[in-house]
């Protein structure tokens, strides 16, 4: 939950006039402004960065920062990719491998978490995007092939903005995968922002006047007018500003001002004092006016009557932001005339005057909280050693702790003051900062105790946190923000208490630690804290290993898991493929290569040993490369592996080709060293694409074709023409009709053509595992593909017939192959 407080109509958020009103003066006030957005522009260009052409692959991402000043008046997006998806086609899509395109403020998407419910089906535009609200938000949408879009500062707030760019979200996005069988993208992109001239204007075209909030010295303020309440001795530190000038402006005409908080504050408060309405009507039935002087109120952008964090009639009661975020404040102030809307008398003359008394309220050192009561601790931050860059443990300013440990008790450092019998001032608060360029990593929070833990913990950026204000809480095991995308807790109890806050967003950040001891008798049990930023949660459980990476422009590192073969997530926590299944996937995947035995054997009992080497090596170093693959064992390197696997694959298939031939050894000796550079260089290059298939199948056909080539070549070479023949054109073609019926003859008789229909079937059954294979579904298809290869090549190997020569190693005339009978018995002389 974000800002509970101030989110559009929450309880404490509301706006009391009539629904029926809301349209009269939402036209009023877009009217009013379309009428300021004529005049001339008065924007300059801050930054335009171009993105070259960056190929995205499965399950991969991309992330481009965009820092917006804060006198930016718009950035304009522009991306061109070649995904081509429309909006039927985008339903039928997994989310595991859809194209998208996300924004978030302050800090990277992460695509494993993100839930698809918030994938817009939209394109995204002007006038798709909403308003972002809190760190957590994010918006995201089907990556188009032409994206152009321009925000303002009217849609979103300066700062750091990220564009992520993904190839598929969810769990198995980590995983790691023996084979990725998914399309990938290009894209291209083009991001420049405008900027102000000067401060004091706003808009897309910096044509709308801005009045700051200025501070006047020679108005005296007592603290006793506007905090009676309050322990005086506390308050040491108010600011409060008086603007002396009288503002007027007439009905529908909003003035905007600008505030900055510099600093964490506890309190703002705006009066709008000597209030007057000139030519103030009465209604029709005789009451008082009814006029009223709207104000709207917003954090980082300019309030509409649509988007706003306060709103209210400060004519009646003050602005009061408790515990404002620190950055600028907006604050439209429009005159409002009721009696229009309700039948009373019209007077288009009326204006209304007005002066500003702000009250910024800001705590002594080490103090926060109401009334100043709570202890606060500024958190250092400490180094690790040999550690990835950003990671850090923080320690409490305040000599109470010993430096020594990245643990630290909060007993010493919380006092009497901080506890009292009010529900909501049992108060500690740490202040922490994330560095620049250090989004990518995570908050890590660790709160142990001898006994049940006593705390509350509430988290918020920019802001103390409340009950009512924060954006990330822990209570209890039931009551936390475990619904939160950017929020996890592991295991915690009520004598532990460990989550992460995810990918989180550069600045000050708040923790705010509520003691459900209201007492002031202190106990015996110890509570123990621990605050550190993470590259990687869990350090991926134990089930992955931890990279970072740099986003597009170079300016911000980002951390991220890459999990084994049975674990996926953020963390690598989610057990996608059980132990059991993953037993058997190894069986299915080590064991299938043992079907190589089937030609190896075929081939050593017909002493064709060159195949044989080669069918057997192929069986083993499959076998290997897998037994390594599924992470059962490695006996050389993965690469080395690999290479092995698939050249030795190539070989084995192109052999069995020419092996069907009868060329002499010398030929094939030749074929199979051209063979086997052509396959060593397609296995060391990409040997996972599915092209090489059909290569490997085209080499051998062509080595198959080459050795029949050499052979009849070397048959018709034999034949001699006689000049007569050559003269003689009838006899010629008979000649030659009887040369294609006996090559034909041979051809029939050369195979088992029962064999070679067989082996082409189980060729196509081959074809169609590595075809139907899918990252999940890839141990039993692959598992087919090892025996219906082998399976193949041994049924090749059996569709040769065997070639009986003579003892001169010549053929009869006619094609057919006979032996030569010899026999010992004496035969009588003639």
């Amino acid at each position: 939950m974000a800002e509970n407080s101030i989110l559009f109509c929450f309880p404490s958020c509301y706006f009391t006039i009539p629904a029926r009103l809301f349209v009269f003066f939402s036209l009023l006030f877009c009217c009013s402004h379309s009428a300021n957005q004529l005049g001339p522009y008065n924007t300059f260009t801050v930054s335009s960065f171009s993105y070259p052409t960056t190929n995205v692959r499965p399950f991969d991402l991309r992330y481009i920062r965009v820092d917006l000043p804060a006198w930016f008046s718009s950035v304009s997006i522009s991306v061109q990719s070649d995904v081509d998806l429309d909006a039927k086609s985008i339903s039928k899509v997994p989310k595991s491998t859809l194209p998208l395109i996300c924004i978030r403020d302050g800090s990277p998407p992460l695509p494993d978490v993100l839930n698809s419910s918030l994938i817009e089906l939209g394109s995204f535009s002007n006038g798709s995007f909403q308003r972002i609200q809190g760190p957590q938000n994010v918006q995201c949408y089907p990556m188009q092939r032409n994206i152009t879009a321009t925000l303002t500062n009217e849609q979103i707030s300066p700062g750091v903005w990220y564009l992520g760019l993904f190839n598929g979200i969810g769990p198995t996005r980590t995983q790691s995968k023996m084979i990725v069988r998914s399309p990938s993208y290009s894209f291209s992109a083009n991001i420049s922002v405008e900027g102000c001239a000067t401060s004091t204007m706003w808009g897309q075209y910096c044509n709308q006047t801005i009045d700051p909030f200025s501070c006047s010295q020679a108005y005296s303020y007592n603290p006793t007018e506007n905090f009676s309440g309050a322990n005086l001795q506390t308050i040491q530190n108010v600011v409060s500003c008086k603007i002396f000038e009288t503002y007027c402006h007439g009905e529908g005409e909003p003035k905007v001002y600008a505030l900055e908080v510099l600093g964490i504050a506890e309190q703002l408060k705006i009066v709008a004092t000597n209030v007057s309405f000139t030519a103030a009507p009465t209604n029709s039935t005789g009451n008082a006016s009814v006029a009223n002087l709207m104000y709207f109120a917003r954090h980082g952008a300019m309030p509409s009557m649509v988007l706003y964090d306060y709103s209210g009639d400060i004519s009646k009661a003050p602005l009061i932001i408790r515990t404002p975020k620190v950055g600028r404040w907006f604050v439209t102030i429009l005159p409002t005339n009721l009696s229009k809307e309700v039948g009373g008398i019209q007077n288009s003359n009326m204006q209304a005057c007005y002066s500003i008394t702000w009250q910024l309220l800001n705590c002594p050192v080490g103090k926060a909280g109401l009334n100043c009561s709570s202890e606060k601790y500024m958190l250092q931050t400490v180094l690790r050693r040999d550690s990835t860059p950003f990671e850090s443990y923080y320690l409490p300013l305040s000599g109470k702790v010993s430096p020594d440990s990245a643990d630290f008790p909060l007993e010493p450092l919380s006092s009497n003051s901080s506890y009292s019998n009010e529900i909501d001032t049992s108060w500690m608060y740490f202040l922490l900062d994330i560095p620049r360029g250090a989004a990518g990593g995570n908050i890590h929070i660790r709160m142990t105790s001898d006994l049940k833990i006593n705390y509350e913990i509430y988290a918020r950026y920019g802001g103390l946190p409340s009950l009512d204000s924060w954006d990330y809480y822990y209570a209890n095991r039931t009551r936390s923000s475990d619904g939160s995308m950017f929020f996890t807790s592991y295991n915690s109890t009520e004598e532990k208490i460990d989550f992460y806050i995810l990918y989180v967003k550069e600045g000050t950040w708040t923790f705010g630690l509520r003691s459900l001891n209201t007492t002031i008798i202190p106990s015996n049990d110890q509570t123990v804290m621990s605050v550190s930023v993470e590259r990687c949660p869990k350090r991926c459980s134990s089930h992955g290993a931890c990279k970072v990476a740099l986003d597009a422009s170079g300016l911000a590192s980002y951390s991220f898991c890459s999990c084994d073969r049975t674990h996926g997530g953020f963390d690598c926590s989610i057990e996608i493929v059980s132990h059991q299944g993953h037993i058997w996937q190894s069986i299915a995947l080590i064991g299938s290569n043992a079907a190589a035995i089937l030609p190896a054997y075929w081939a050593l009992r017909h002493k064709a040993f060159a195949e044989w080497v080669i069918f057997t090596s192929s069986g083993i170093s499959s076998g290997l490369y897998h037994a390594c693959d599924v992470g059962t064992w490695c006996a050389l390197s993965f690469g080395v592996l690999q290479f092995m696997d698939f050249w030795l694959s190539f070989m084995a298939v192109v052999s069995t080709f020419i092996y069907l031939t009868t060329i002499d050894e010398v030929s094939k000796r030749a074929i199979h060293t051209v063979v086997a550079i052509l396959t060593a260089l397609m296995a060391i290059t990409k040997a996972t694409r599915s092209s090489n298939i059909i290569l490997v199948m085209a080499i051998g056909a062509l080595g198959l074709l080459i050795g029949w080539l050499v052979e009849f070549s070397t048959n018709l070479s034999s034949l001699s023409f006689s000049r007569g023949f050559c003269l003689n054109v009838p006899t010629r073609w008979e000649t030659i009709g009887a040369q294609l019926s006996t090559l034909v003859k041979t051809l029939l008789r050369r195979f088992r053509w029962g064999f070679v229909l067989a082996g082409f079937s189980a060729l196509a059954m081959a074809a169609i595992s590595w075809k139907l294979e899918s990252s999940e579904s890839y141990w039993i298809w692959h598992s087919l593909w090892h025996v219906t290869i082998y399976t193949s090549s041994l049924l090749f190997l059996c569709s040769k017939v065997d070639i009986i020569i003579n003892s001169e190693n010549q053929t009869t005339p006619d094609g057919n192959y006979g032996l030569t009978r010899q026999d010992s018995f004496s035969r009588a002389e003639p």
